[in-house]
């Protein structure tokens, strides 16, 4: 980047023009806190304003233990209104998130929330294929639910570890996608919402390769009609995300990205987590914070 920054100005992008969500503080009680294979464990939260107010893409910041002060951005994965309670997956791989996967139930750790701008779902025509892969797959889930169409969202879900989900052979037969890949999502399977899995790591049922290859088997199956209503929303490791990026500029699909960032205070107060943006011939600083973490693939030049 050159050594003098790019100005800021606000996003002009359509996914991202929404007046900014209020961000709320709230004493975050741990409900459930449940581990699984791979250094995986999911939080149940009970935080009932991020509950009620929280969108597709957005992710909390929350203080992991009273021995570490920085706090650290978790997707939100799932909302239950009613209850005012948030789901949360992370993996245990720094000292932050080792210690919030030893906290007991009852626990209750400073929450900062809903932040972000989200994914754009407004369009009532378009299909939308969700990709996830690992972490970045809680926000892929929570813009499945979000969406009222089921059968206008597709879930597919990459993982090098098992999956901490419940699975099941899917119901949906899927263009593109055949063989052995058969294994879905049981809670979205439920729902009628159609998924698949890929992986590495030869679990059974699933796709023999990397999520965006799945993805892109399913994309050149189908008719061009049908393939020019999709939309692509993902998040993930960052080579994930350029594969993706690229797919949608090959095959000319609008594509929406949801981006990880190392973060300080989280609300765009220190701009430490800018990202280069490029937007009607201008180049930009954004705070993936607040001015993301979904941007439109089109305005980030290197990816």
């Amino acid at each position: 980047m050159p050594t003098t920054p790019f100005p800021f100005q606000p996003m002009t992008d359509p996914a991202t023009t929404s007046k900014q969500p209020t961000i709320f503080e709230e004493q975050a009680e741990i409900l459930a806190n449940v581990s699984y294979p791979g250094d995986q464990f999911i939080l149940r939260l009970h935080a009932p304003n991020s509950a009620q107010h929280a969108i597709a893409g957005q992710f909390v910041h929350l203080r992991c233990s009273e021995h570490l002060p920085l706090r650290r951005p978790l997707s939100i994965m799932q909302t239950d209104r009613e209850r005012g309670t948030i789901d949360l997956l992370a993996k245990a791989v720094g000292d932050g998130t080792h210690a919030l996967r030893d906290q007991p139930v009852g626990t209750k750790l400073p929450l900062l929330g809903p932040i972000g701008r989200g994914f754009d779902l407004s369009d009532p025509d378009k299909h939308y294929l969700c990709i996830g892969g690992g972490v970045g797959i809680p926000p892929m889930l929570f813009a499945a639910l979000s969406l009222p169409d089921p059968t206008r969202v597709l879930v597919l879900a990459g993982s090098e570890v098992p999956f901490p989900f419940a699975l099941a052979p899917s119901t949906f037969l899927l263009p593109g996608i055949g063989g052995n890949t058969i294994m879905a999502i049981d809670s979205l399977e439920q729902r009628n919402i159609a998924s698949r899995l890929a992986s590495k790591a030869e679990i059974y049922g699933c796709f023999n390769g990397f999520v965006p290859q799945l993805a892109a088997n399913h994309l050149l199956a189908l008719d061009p009609t049908a393939r020019a209503q999709r939309v692509l929303l993902a998040c993930g490791p960052l080579p994930m995300l350029r594969a993706v990026a690229d797919l949608g500029r090959q095959l000319q699909l609008p594509t929406q990205l949801s981006l990880e960032e190392y973060m300080a205070c989280g609300i765009g107060g220190c701009a430490g987590c800018v990202v280069e943006t490029e937007e009607h011939g201008q180049r930009y600083f954004r705070r993936v914070c607040v001015d993301g973490p979904v941007f439109n693939a089109a305005v980030l030049p290197n990816l």
